[in-house]
Formats: C-alpha cells, structure tokens, sequence
C-alpha cells in the first residue's frame, strides 16, 4: 500500500459524539451472509451514545447487538455516524489507520489511533469528517478512491492523510482533475495574498509603540500614508498628485521653442524649484515616520519617490562645478566640458519623467496595472519571444527575395529588422515597402502572423487586470468603510464621556 499515514495532534471534542447512529436488524443472518454484507451509515436508529455509560447497562446493549457480528466486524463511529468493516478487509491495507486498528493487538496501540472507545459497544470514535468517510469506507470494500468535484480540495487531503490513504489509489482521471482543482486553489489564494500585501500599509501602527517621538512619527505616517484617515491627509494626497502633475507639464514646456527665451527659462526653473522642494519635504516626513528603516528602503514606491528628486539636486551640483572648472581651464577645454556637460544634463533631466509613476501610490488603476504585469510575466516574456521570433525570420525571408532589386533598402537582414518590426505591430509606416511580389508575400505572411500575435494575450491581459482592479478596489473600499465606522464609534464614545464628565461636574456643583 502506497503512502505514508501522517500524524496529527490531539483534537477537539465533538459536538456530535452523542449520537449512536447503527443498525441492528442483521441478528438473524448467517456466517456467509454476514461475510458478504456491508452495512452503510444507516440512518434508520439514532439513540443517545457516550463512552462513559455505566457498566452495568451491559446486558442490555448485548441483548441488542450481535455478538457474530462484533467478532467479525470492526465497528467505526465517524462524527456520530456508524460504519462496520470487516477485519479481513482492513487488514488488507495495513499501512492505513482503520488497518493498524484491525491487526492491532494491543489495547494501548488501538487507543492512540483513535479519539475515545465504547466499551459497551465495542465501537472506535473518530472525531472526523463524516461525509468524507463514506469515500473512505467505499476504499476498503472496492480498493479504489473515489473523489468527487464538489469536495474541497484542502480538506479531502487533510482527511484522507489523516486515515493514511494516499491519493494515487484513486482512478488516474479523478487525481488529474483533483490535482488541477488544487493548483487552481492554491493560485488563488497566492493571488488573495499578494493582493492584500499590495494595499497593506508599509508599517503597522503598533511598530511605533516604545520607539523615540512614537507618537509624533504615527501623526506624521497617518498624515502621509493613509489619505483616509483625516481631511489634512487627503489634501496632502491631492497635492502630491498635483505637483506630478504640473511637474511633468513644465518638463514638457521647456521644450517648447517658445519656451527657450530668459522670462520663460526662468519660470519653468523657479516651477521645477517649487515642485522638487515639495517631492523633497514629502520625502523626508516618509523617512522620518518609518519604524523599520531597512524596510522603508526596500519599498518601491520610495525608490520612486527618490528618484524623482535626485535629478534636481545632480543638476545643481554638475552646474556648480561647472562654474568652478570655468576659471581654472582654457577656452578649448571649457567648450568640451561643457558640450559632455550638457550631455549629462540633459539625461538626468530625463529621468524627472519618472515622477509620473508616483500616481501609483494613490491610483488603483495604476497598481492593478503594476499588479497585472507582475503576475503575467511569464507570459509577456513569451510574447516578446514570439515578437523577437518573427522579426528574425521575417526579415531573413524578406533580404533574400529583395537584395538583388536595384536600389532595394533591405540590403542585409538587419536593415530589415525595423520594417519586420513594424509590419508585426500592424502600424506600417511605408517607409519601406517590398517591390516584388515573393517580397509581398513574405510581408501578407508577417502582418498576418502580427495580427493573430497581438490578438492572443489581449484577452488574457485584459481579464486579470479588470479582475485585479475590482478586488483591488473592493479591499480599498472595505478599508475605508471599516475606518468611517472605527472613526463614528470613537466619535460616540468622546461624546459620551464628554456627557458623562458633564453630568458628574453638574452633581458635584449641586451636592
């Protein structure tokens, strides 16, 4: 017999270990008809049954059942539910739980493996799942394990570990769909765990309890952390969106030719001045409320946050040394550096435009985006493998029909990547069109090949992330509904400790 049987800690008492439900109608069969009958869970009596009845109401319960019977038959009570199974049976799998039961011989053993025992009845309690013993008991009367699609999938398992059957008894189609409704569950709740780390706080209030300005440093993290919890935090939060968003407005009007004079340079310095001083300060009251500092610098969202304000301060130092080097070099020198000055500059200017993804931290839409692309990578790798895939063949199929065309421009199959790229997205620019009509071909079949790429993880990407942002919403939703109410009985209670001290004052002025 497969498998191991695993071993479990002491259990709860039963609420239904009262009930005594058997059969006692088969007194008058024979030997053989014994031998072949295998009464099931009947229902048909149910009387009140403890461990514990006096003995003296012995002969009364040996007037009711049969000793045949209970020298044949190992009597099973599951839940308050009574099963009989036939010793030889459970010898035959003596690995199992009711087997080591059968072939035990010892009294001591046969208490462990059970959970009480009717001396009256010769009856062993189990204080299990009823249901799913009816699969067990089918087990040792046809060999096979049955499984049913409505079971739960954790509880089957825990039930069947518990009486020391393994699952591969059961029929090869039955653990195929067992083991993919199990897969299916534990994604599930991966994904319910993950979702719940998503909008969980960085820190717990609790963390600040016996740190230095604990309560200060709680004002400050409930101020910039929860948007919900008070008027200032949610006018704190509509700020933060609003200098992102007249950040990224200013870093796109400084390129505007109109832009470049003195008047119009000056104000966009002055707005990108305003807007890093207020990134920098948010900053700061993040890093000075965290109670875990190596936690606060794992986090992405303040990786994000520090980004954003790097750019600025880099470029006033480079412009500051920049200035220094100006008087101790030559005019030639001078004009290099600054030329590779303003290289740099311009790069670290870029880098402003990730600011944008600090919306992130109070758009659900953006972290279900964020989510979403987090939990489908392995599909989003394989598509950009698929795109990789039809760029190289496409482009060799299109250089060797077109390279001996006078005046061609796919003349290698690199020069043909950007035109097989761009035939694959479906955008076709025609900068670059083939003049032949295998050359045409070869483009119907990559567009073709583009259409069917681009249409297969659509779908898929598009139903996650919609279910991602609803659950995501819903928790949001749920957080903020339980703080409204946290927030009406704290108000309650002040209210009536306000009347409580009032009343008190009113009688002490009286008396």
């Amino acid at each position: 017999m497969p498998g191991t049987m695993r071993q479990l800690g002491k259990r709860r008492a039963s609420l239904s270990a009262n009930l005594k439900i058997g059969d006692h109608r088969g007194c008058c069969r024979t030997p053989e008809e014994e031998e072949v009958f295998f009464p099931f869970a009947q229902d048909s009596v149910v009387k009140q049954w403890s461990s514990m009845h006096n003995v003296t109401e012995r002969n009364q319960e040996k007037s009711k059942a049969p000793p045949r019977r209970s020298r044949c038959f190992l009597n099973i009570n599951v839940g308050g539910k009574s099963f009989q199974i036939p010793y030889k049976m459970a010898a035959r799998y003596p690995i199992t739980r009711i087997g080591k039961l059968a072939i035990s011989t010892d009294p001591m053993k046969k208490l462990k493996l059970c959970d009480d025992y009717s001396v009256q009845r010769n009856e062993y309690f189990f204080d299990r799942d009823p249901l799913i013993f009816h699969y067990i008991f089918h087990f040792y009367r046809s060999g096979v394990l049955w499984i049913m699609d409505e079971l739960c999938p954790t509880n089957f398992v825990e039930e069947i570990e518990y009486w020391g059957i393994h699952l591969k008894c059961s029929q090869r189609c039955c653990r195929i769909l067992f083991e993919e409704k199990q897969d299916e569950l534990k994604e599930y709740l991966k994904i319910q765990r993950e979702l719940e780390a998503e909008l969980e706080p960085m820190e717990q209030e609790e963390n600040f309890e016996g740190k230095c300005l604990g309560e200060f440093r709680k004002a400050v993290w409930n101020l910039i952390e929860k948007p919900y919890s008070s008027i200032p935090a949610k006018i704190i939060a509509v700020m933060s969106s609003f200098f992102v968003l007249i950040s990224i407005v200013g870093m796109t009007l400084s390129t505007v030719e109109e832009m470049q004079h003195k008047t119009g340079k000056a104000f966009m310095e002055q707005l990108e001045t305003i807007c890093a001083v207020f990134f920098t300060s948010e900053y700061l009251m993040r890093l000075i409320s965290t109670a875990t500092f190596p936690k606060f610098l794992r986090a992405a969202f303040n990786a994000i946050d520090l980004v954003a304000i790097l750019p600025f301060y880099i470029q006033i130092l480079f412009e500051h040394l920049d200035e220094g080097d100006a008087l101790y070099h030559e005019e030639r020198h001078k004009m290099e550096s600054v030329g590779k000055l303003g290289k740099v500059l311009k790069l670290i200017k870029l880098m402003r435009i990730f600011r944008i993804l600090k919306l992130a931290r109070h758009s659900t839409g953006l972290r279900a985006f964020g989510f979403t692309m987090r939990q489908c990578y392995q599909q989003v790798c394989c598509l950009l493998l698929f795109i990789a895939l039809g760029v190289f063949t496409f482009s060799a199929l299109m250089h060797s029909v077109e390279h001996d065309v006078p005046g061609t421009n796919f003349t290698s199959i690199p020069d043909a990547w950007w035109w097989a790229a761009v035939s694959l997205s479906t955008v076709g620019y025609g900068d670059t069109v083939p003049d032949t009509v295998l050359g045409r071909m070869v483009a119907f079949g990559c567009i073709s090949f583009g259409i069917i790429l681009n249409g297969m993880p659509i779908s898929i990407l598009y139903n996650k992330f919609s279910d991602y942002y609803a659950k995501l919403k819903a928790h949001e939703n749920e957080a903020s509904l339980t703080l409204k109410f946290t927030k009406k009985i704290r108000f309650k209670e002040r209210v009536l400790k306000k009347l409580a001290e009032c009343c008190s004052g009113d009688a002490h002025i009286h008396g």
